[in-house]
């Protein structure tokens, strides 16, 4: 669905006749009778895309256009002379870098011998360490471990300890070790920081856990950052020679760095100084996984001869919802003191929805998707249901099936987690490097072939003993005492099969060698064998022939494909929740996801639910107050403003709690936003009746 409008700019003293098109993925402006691109670009945008040297801050409110500020000052670096390679951007995630670097790349035009480079924190800190990480102690050949591949790891280290489940869990264990991870702390400092009896369990934990991913020649998600930060800090050498190979470097969503990527960012680029960072403080929701707001609120103080620059300019929403937006944010405290600025004049205004409990909240909202749906001008991918916590989506689920409404459910298991992957990328993991012990141990047997549990075991008691890694204790197995003739073969063949595939990997074309592989080790014989249903079969087969087209297509994109480069590859895209929610978002049905999932997105029509305190905020964040309500106001404020045409706020007057209804109070952010402000301590003290009801012009239930 496509709209069009005709607004007239003020743009560097000319007034230019704009035809201004948009739709729910992106915004393009292109000036009648001018080939020139930037002419597409308002005062403030041409402002930051023509300041080329020093620091620079640029606020970039939701739906400013601040993609196309960088791309367009990456190509203006560039026809100024700046060479491509000396450019580095960084973002956050996959599809942010993949959409940058296209579009710099049509900007740059098809003749462009250099590429600057465009990178996520994540992929440039792990090229930093497979030139460096030696000098730590690791391998240059290290693995990266993603969530299952740490649960083993972290499930040793607790036998080791004797803690049991019942005691710690080990998701809640490596929560807390990449909760320190990524504030900074190392093993040896975590018990100072533990508070709680699990966390004094988890930092115990963590030391052995440390100590066996080095010993495993492996590192995990934190790591990449963790250890980058750790080469910068004490090798000044390497943090000067990683920090010459660029003359600007530019950081997208800079109110999301953690800790160690703003050592790292100021690493980079304390010695030239010409550091662009973009990003608006006021969508900085992320405390919960390190980011911290203050990296932005002190950007002048740590570079006192910083440009700053407001994109208040908002060509997503309209008049009457960002109204709503800016009133709302403006009762945080700690901000930059900005409101965005509407280029879409009117629209409908927001309403306010009421309901008795949570079931007739759902069955109301979808109702009203069903009458839209009706009109030939909608379709289920144009409207969005937004939620604060992942208990609230349960309702919205079995109203939209009951009507046989498409949906789409953001989450659920990636690609990169199902068993069939998982196995095959272990089985490439241990030919690129045998030491991965994690690996090693998950492919021995898979598919059986022969080698036990008892043989297991004594091959890891012989390694523990001689203090040498797993894959090293093979050639001798047919010595070790307790492993029968035919158990040791089956180690000696499983050796020869993966020498012979990594002298393969060397010489031949790598979705060839996979290929074979598969059929080496009859995979899709013993899929057969554990899956008598043919449609199970079946979806596990294309998920294996998914992974063969996974290396053919990084052989296509790679001037020199290798196997370590299609496994780091593979870790970071697994890594990426927003490249597996990409894929879904492709389909064509009504999106239902969190606040959190949705930033970065927008839809013709949102509906923002459970509009309640307790939910929104949340109950953690109202036990606490201060500055954790405040990022609780700025997940509704990164709410309103995925609403481009229509937006409807919902809530329930009792809601279930342990099957029984309890009465619930309205959100103090509703209050707020119709100008009620006097009634939000109300309802932030959890007033009992007489129950304060919102007034709105549009009321439901």
């Amino acid at each position: 669905m496509r709209k069009q409008r005709l607004a007239n700019y003020d743009l560097s003293g000319l007034t230019l006749f704009l035809a201004v098109s948009y739709d729910a993925s992106q915004l393009t402006l292109s000036v009648q009778g001018s080939t020139d691109p930037v002419s597409g670009l308002n005062q403030a945008q041409l402002d930051a895309v023509n300041t080329l040297s020093g620091p620079m801050l640029v606020l970039a409110g939701a739906g400013s256009g601040k993609t196309r500020v960088v791309t367009f000052r990456i190509a203006n670096l560039i026809k100024h002379g700046v060479r491509p390679s000396r450019i580095l951007a960084v973002t956050f995630t996959n599809k942010a870098a993949a959409e940058m670097r296209e579009r710099a790349l049509g900007l740059l035009g098809k003749k462009a011998t250099e590429q600057p480079v465009v990178s996520t924190f994540h992929s440039h800190c792990v090229r930093v360490l497979r030139r460096h990480i030696n000098r730590l102690g690791y391998p240059l050949k290290f693995a990266i471990y993603d969530r299952g591949d740490q649960e083993s790891v972290i499930r040793a280290a607790l036998r080791e300890i004797r803690v049991p489940n019942e005691s710690l869990r080990p998701g809640d264990a490596l929560n807390n070790i990449s909760r320190w991870k990524t504030a900074g702390i190392r093993p040896a400092e975590a018990v100072g920081h533990a508070q709680t009896d699990k966390e004094h369990l988890s930092a115990m934990a963590y030391r052995r856990y440390q100590n066996s991913l080095k010993t495993c020649g492996a590192v995990d998600f934190d790591d990449l950052l963790l250890l980058t930060e750790e080469l910068f800090t004490e090798h000044d050498d390497i943090r000067d020679e990683e920090a010459s190979q660029f003359d600007h470097l530019m950081i997208d969503e800079y109110q999301d760095t953690n800790g160690s990527q703003y050592r790292i960012v100021r690493g980079l680029a304390e010695a030239h100084r010409n550091l662009c960072v973009v990003g608006d403080d006021d969508q900085s929701i992320y405390s919960w996984r390190g980011a911290e707001v203050q990296h932005i609120l002190r950007f002048q103080h740590d570079w006192p001869e910083a440009k700053v620059i407001y994109l208040k300019d908002n060509y997503r929403c309209t008049a009457a919802i960002l109204e709503l937006a800016n009133r709302l944010i403006q009762f945080n405290s700690t901000r930059y003191d900005k409101d965005l600025e509407a280029a879409r004049f009117g629209g409908e205004r927001p309403q306010i929805w009421q309901f008795k409990d949570e079931e007739k909240e759902a069955e109301e909202v979808v109702k009203d998707i069903a009458r839209k749906l009706s009109e030939p001008e909608f379709e289920p991918r144009d409207f969005a249901i937004l939620f604060r916590t992942n208990e609230q989506p349960r309702a919205f689920e079995q109203q939209l099936r009951s009507m046989k409404i498409p949906y789409i459910l953001i989450g659920g298991m990636s690609f990169f987690d199902r068993k069939e992957v998982r196995d095959l990328i272990s089985y490439l993991k241990v030919i690129h490097s045998p030491i991965d012990e994690v690996s090693l141990l998950r492919i021995l047997n898979t598919p059986p072939r022969g080698i036990g549990q008892q043989t297991v075991k004594t091959l890891m008691d012989t390694a523990v003993t001689e203090g040498v890694p797993l894959w090293e204790v093979f050639p001798k197995v047919r010595s070790i005492r307790n492993i029968s003739e035919n158990a040791a073969n089956a180690v000696i063949d499983f050796s020869s099969l993966i020498r012979r595939y990594q002298k393969r990997f060397d010489t031949e074309p790598m979705s060839h060698v996979v290929r074979s592989l598969i059929g080496d080790i009859r995979y899709q014989k013993e899929l057969e064998r554990l899956y008598p249903d043919p449609n199970d079969r079946e979806s596990r087969e294309m998920a294996i022939e998914q992974v063969v087209n996974a290396v053919s297509a990084f052989e296509t994109n790679k001037k020199k494909p290798t196997l370590g480069g299609f496994l780091d590859d593979s870790a970071l895209s697994g890594g990426d929740f927003d490249n597996e929610k990409e894929k879904q978002l492709q389909r064509n049905g009504v999106v239902l996801m969190t606040l959190h999932a949705a930033k970065g997105l927008e839809f013709p029509n949102v509906y923002l639910v459970g509009m309640e305190e307790g939910i929104l905020p949340h109950a953690r964040s109202v036990k606490e107050e201060g500055a954790a309500v405040e990022e609780e106001r700025r997940l509704c404020y990164v709410g309103i403003t995925r609403a481009q045409d229509r937006l409807t706020f919902s809530l329930a007057t009792s809601r279930k709690r342990w099957g029984k209804p309890r009465p619930t109070d309205t959100s103090r952010f509703l209050y707020e936003i119709t100008g009620q402000a006097e009634n939000a301590a109300k309802s932030a003290q959890m007033a009992k009746s007489p129950r304060d009801r919102v007034k709105s012009a549009g009321k439901r239930g």
